[in-house]
């Protein structure tokens, strides 16, 4: 298997707005250590050679129904760079994307480092200084969204854009578990969550991820990102739309589609 040969086809699937077949259906012997590997492959690559900044780390598949849906145990990670995070009130291009889907979530600021292994509940709580109401945009490079979660590893945690909103907050100010979400499609109610259904409490994603990093020797790094996952399930996007996220005691958050 070629790991280089597979981070080429995201590559240029992402940037060229191509869907390409999955490449686990393809690579029967790729393991989740190859997935990553790809995925570092061209993150480095959009450091490196497209000067691309990175700002943090995305959570997937946390909750119960997406974990079941795509047979894992365990949730994924992607990064996040400079690229991905557009302004709140700023039009989201769909020339930027190919097959997007919005979900509502919570976003950590750390001005502390989590290191793994054996970080725990309190070592985030310790570490995080803000939370804010967030949304991320996700996209998929691989056709018509059928992934396994090999090939989502792979694409970089099916990673896009991400919106943070002005209502941050203490950790000692909110209770995680409770707090609840609205997500609205065009002004009709699609969704509705709390943050129980996050692993049962976003900040448990977050340990999650300081835990997984160090299998591959690298940790959570003051000044970064975290997205903790959605509480609810993605919706379509396309141009025209206009989604706004709700979380209780912590204001809205919108984007516009163009």
């Amino acid at each position: 298997m070629d790991i280089k040969k597979i981070a080429e086809s995201f590559y240029e699937a992402e940037k060229n707005r191509q869907q390409i077949d999955p490449p686990a259906r393809s690579n029967s012997s790729m393991s989740i250590e190859d997935a990553y590997a790809v995925q570092l492959e061209n993150i480095a690559r959009k450091i490196n050679e497209d000067k691309e900044k990175l700002i943090g780390m995305k959570i997937g598949l946390t909750s119960r129904g997406m974990q079941k849906l795509l047979a894992v145990n365990e949730p994924d990670y992607g990064h996040l760079t400079d690229r991905m995070l557009l302004q709140e009130g700023a039009p989201c291009e769909m020339s930027r994307l190919i097959q997007p889907k919005v979900e509502g979530e919570l976003a950590f600021l750390l001005d502390k480092d989590i290191t793994g292994p054996g970080a725990t509940l309190a070592d985030v709580y310790n570490a995080v200084s803000w939370v804010v109401p967030a949304i991320e945009v996700v996209d998929s490079r691989v056709r018509d969204w059928k992934i396994t979660l090999l090939d989502t590893v792979a694409d970089n945690g099916s990673s896009a854009m991400l919106v943070l909103g002005g209502g941050m907050k203490r950790l000692k100010d909110i209770d995680l578990r409770l707090i609840g979400m609205i997500l609205e499609k065009n002004g009709e109610l699609v969704n509705s969550g709390t943050g129980a259904e996050v692993m049962g409490n976003p900040a448990q994603a977050v340990v999650w991820l300081a835990n997984k990093l160090s299998c591959f020797g690298k940790r959570l790094t003051a000044g970064s990102i975290v997205m903790s996952g959605a509480l609810t399930a993605a919706q379509a996007a396309q141009a025209g739309d206009n989604f706004s996220v709700s979380f209780h005691g912590m204001g809205n958050i919108s984007i516009r589609f163009v």
